[in-house]
Formats: C-alpha cells, structure tokens, sequence
C-alpha cells in the first residue's frame, strides 16, 4: 500500500459531524468494529477520507418487500 502523507486525515470530531452522530456513538461502534476503518496513530484516532466515504456507502439499507395482503 503506497502511503499518500500529504492527505488530511479526519479526527473522530469531524466523521462524527459528517455522519450527523455523536462521537460517543462513533466510539462505542469503534470499539464493536462496526465504524468506519480507523488508523491509530500513538494515542490518537484518525480516518482516512476514503475508508469514511467507503464506510457510508456500504450502509444502503436493503429494501424491503411488503408481504401480500390477503384480498
């Protein structure tokens, strides 16, 4: 994997606003591994933009089909 370090990389702060949730919630679904990737760096959390945008797009609700109604 070639590193790009001239990327920006986004704190908990700025996914959580971006996704319109708490960062409580974006820690608790860190620490279920449900959350987008996340990258460590010594004690802090960042993400990368891409990994935030993959995550999001993954998240399409399957539709639902409605049961026949007895007529």
């Amino acid at each position: 994997m070639k590193l790009n370090t001239q990327q920006r990389l986004l704190n908990e702060h700025e996914v959580a606003d971006s996704c319109s949730i708490s960062v409580l919630t974006l820690r608790k679904w860190r620490s279920q591994k449900r959350g987008p990737q996340f990258v460590k760096i010594g004690v802090l959390v960042r993400y990368r933009p891409e990994d935030v945008d993959a995550w999001i797009a993954g998240q399409n609700s399957p539709s639902r089909t409605l049961p026949d109604v007895a007529r």
